[in-house]
This record gives structure tokens, C-alpha cells and sequence, in this order.
């Protein structure tokens, strides 16, 4: 099965779990962008707000194709107990029908998002093959 290891970090300690769990699983890796870069303030509290109602912000197209693979790990930092902006906005362009397994790193090791991606990846007719807090340590959570 072709896996590939889709995360988002904003301050590059998710990228960090993302790269040893890709080498773990002997997949590809590649990141999700914001579109626009924006100032730690505003991307922490505009992206705190729209993360609690579930809103996206556009991205950058991603470097590689996740139709291409059979299954799909997300990884992603939890800002006010869910997803940042930018991973909704992958959620929404992920392709039809994929397998997924979704990781959120947390000082708290608690979200409060599973229902609310389980509901995004069903309506794209895919399956949710896992969802997992992870609790790290304060500074390793973005």
C-alpha cells in the first residue's frame, strides 16, 4: 500500500514527527502551506478563532499528488482544540474515497476535533483508519 505523510507546521515541531513517522512508514512525505504567510500574532489568533468554528485558509498546492496513493497520514499541531486553518483547507482538497489516519499533536494530548474530521473524510467518501492525541511536551506541539 503507497502511504504518503501530509502535515502542517506552523512552527516546525510537527514537521519533526512527520519526518521520523515517514521514514518509520517508508513513505513520502510533503508539507501543507499556508497561501499566505502570516505574522505569529495573527496566524495564532485569527488561526485560534477560525480553527474553533472549523474555517480554512487557502493553500499552496501541495508538491506531491495524495490521489496518487492508497493511504493518506495527516499530521497536524491543535490550535484551540482542533486543526489549524491551513489543515481544514487540506481536509477540503483531499481526493475521493482514501484511507486516512490523523495525528494531532498537543501539549494537552486532547482535541476536540475527531467527529468534525470523521464527518469531513466521510463526505469524501473515504475511511478514517485511525485518529490519535498526541501529547508532547508545550514547545513541541506547532
Amino acid at each position: 500500500m503507497k502511504t504518503l505523510v501530509i502535515y502542517y507546521s506552523y512552527t516546525g515541531h510537527t514537521k519533526a514527527a512527520a519526518t521520523e513517522l515517514a521514514a518509520k512508514e517508508s513513505a513520502d512525505i510533503v508539507e501543507v502551506k499556508d497561501a499566505r504567510r502570516y505574522s505569529k500574532i495573527k496566524a495564532f489568533t485569527l488561526g485560534c478563532f477560525a480553527a474553533m468554528r472549523g474555517r480554512s485558509w487557502p493553500i499552496k498546492p501541495l508538491e506531491k499528488d495524495p490521489a496518487a496513493y492508497d493511504r493518506l497520514i495527516l499530521l497536524s499541531p491543535v490550535w484551540a482544540g482542533g486543526p489549524p486553518p491551513a489543515f481544514y483547507g487540506l481536509l477540503a482538497q483531499l481526493p475521493e474515497g482514501k484511507h486516512i489516519v490523523v495525528k494531532m499533536n498537543s501539549g494537552s494530548g486532547q482535541s476536540s476535533c475527531r467527529e468534525r474530521i470523521e464527518n469531513i473524510v466521510k463526505q469524501k467518501g473515504g475511511v478514517l483508519e485511525g485518529f490519535e492525541d498526541i501529547k508532547v511536551s508545550g514547545k513541541d506541539a506547532g
